[in-house]
């Protein structure tokens, strides 16, 4: 079993608050598993019997019936008819369960509905109107084209506990294999921590990974949003994982898409389409924030994919930037223990010719959480001297007391500069977030 402990202990956290518990993410991250195996094995560690615990999978043919909002509810009431006894309800893909018009309208009959019908009974009925039985504790899973983050928020508003889950972490993905940890993170940093991926030998990696985008996620934006053609929706995604780590905008990316790619796409498709991919949890972005006058800073922004391996698979294993791999790593790790992540950016006043001249610097990222903020810098490898002081001139005009980091690649023990930052190899650095 993969260890999920940042999860677990949200579930357990959230046990018997009275609120359903939506597990929401990125399409075979492991949602399912952390309901069917893990949080189970550790409610009966405390004692829960197994009768107590319900586990419906949604998108199992056995369960087509329960598909019925109706049909779902007076099913798990039944099972649950015991008041004495506190039940652990685990509904698995909720959003296979279709909406209709309440029956109250139409003689009694269940029937689907269509656009512009209003009286209707969706999933959101079924999981609000369970969670309210005094002796449920109700937990679902939800992904696909039907039930996305903003689906999530707009429906759900106060009235759930959502808890995200991502792939594996360098952390856990390390705590699992427990082999050098510069060996594992360079074999992390290729593959990723797709579950499914990590526990596949060779080129059955790799395979899996690219089957992901056309017989999941693209399917999924394109049964969304009605997209016809895929085309456009590929060639984008491949060139956010080109550009992945770098600044930019959705006019940058649509003037690529034209001279690289032959492709003529419009400015609100580009920025329809990084919608799309942000709502299957694809893709997260950096926004940048100006660390000395505060505020985001409209424009540029840095984007990267929620896994490695799912951005390495977008260009075929091939010449991976091992810089930008390791960036979208810390980024992710960073955000994984709960940190907000964006670029750090400032100006600075410098004499130049004799000449007072503004200078825009920027910190790759400036990570911020309540027990302490960072300022961190990503650098392959740093045993260069003009790479060095390139790295350190940034940190060097930050003169606040906050923790500077530059992250490495080399395998060196950690250390400090002459100025004072830390100088850290990224699997180490990696592991000593908590």
């Amino acid at each position: 079993m993969i260890e999920r402990p940042l999860y677990l202990k949200q579930l357990i956290d959230a046990r018997d608050n009275g609120f359903p518990k939506v597990i929401t993410g990125l399409r075979r991250c492991g949602k399912s598993y952390l309901l069917t195996d893990i949080y189970p094995s550790y409610l009966r560690s405390v004692g829960v019997e197994e009768a107590s615990i319900i586990y419906i999978p949604l998108d199992d043919d056995k369960s087509q019936a329960l598909r019925d909002p109706l049909e779902l509810g007076k099913h798990v009431r039944a099972m649950t008819e015991d008041k004495n006894r506190r039940y652990y309800v685990f509904l698995d893909e909720i959003q296979e369960v279709f909406e209709i018009v309440n029956p109250a309208l139409t003689g009694g009959k269940h029937v689907l509905t269509k656009e512009g019908d209003e009286q209707t009974i969706s999933f959101v009925d079924v999981v609000l109107g369970l969670s309210r039985e005094a002796n449920i504790d109700l937990y679902v899973t939800g992904s696909n084209s039907k039930m996305l983050s903003s689906d999530i928020v707009t429906e759900f508003r106060d009235k759930a506990t959502e808890i995200r889950v991502r792939p594996l972490s360098f952390s856990e993905y390390h705590a699992h294999f427990l082999l050098d940890p510069m060996r594992d993170y360079l074999e992390f940093a290729t593959h990723g921590g797709m579950p499914l991926a990590v526990l596949k030998e060779g080129k059955g990696k790799e395979e899996y990974l690219s089957s992901l985008f056309t017989k999941v996620y693209f399917r999924d934006i394109l049964d969304r949003h009605h997209i016809r053609k895929s085309e456009s929706l590929d060639e984008l995604c491949t060139l956010l994982a080109q550009t992945s780590g770098q600044l930019i905008n959705v006019g940058k990316l649509r003037d690529r898409m034209k001279s690289e790619k032959g492709i003529d796409i419009s400015h609100d498709a580009v920025s329809n389409y990084i919608d799309a991919f942000e709502d299957v949890f694809l893709l997260h972005k950096a926004e940048r924030y100006d660390v000395k006058g505060g505020g985001i800073i409209g424009g540029l922004r840095k984007y990267y994919f929620a896994d490695p391996g799912l951005r390495n698979a977008r260009l075929s294993f091939a010449f991976p930037d091992y810089g930008q791999v390791m960036e979208g790593v810390v980024y992710n790790e960073l955000r994984y223990h709960g940190y907000q992540v964006s670029v750090g950016s400032f100006d600075s006043v410098e004499k130049r010719d004799g000449a007072s001249v503004r200078v825009t610097y920027e910190v790759d990222f400036y990570a911020t959480r309540e027990d302490g903020d960072i300022y961190l810098q990503v650098c392959y490898s740093a045993l260069d001297k003009q790479t060095q002081e390139r790295e350190k001139r940034p940190l060097s005009l930050l003169k606040d007391a906050k923790r500077k980091v530059i992250v490495v690649a080399d395998p060196i023990p950690k250390s400090r500069t002459e100025e004072g930052f830390e100088v850290v190899n990224v699997a180490d650095f990696l592991l000593s977030l908590s």
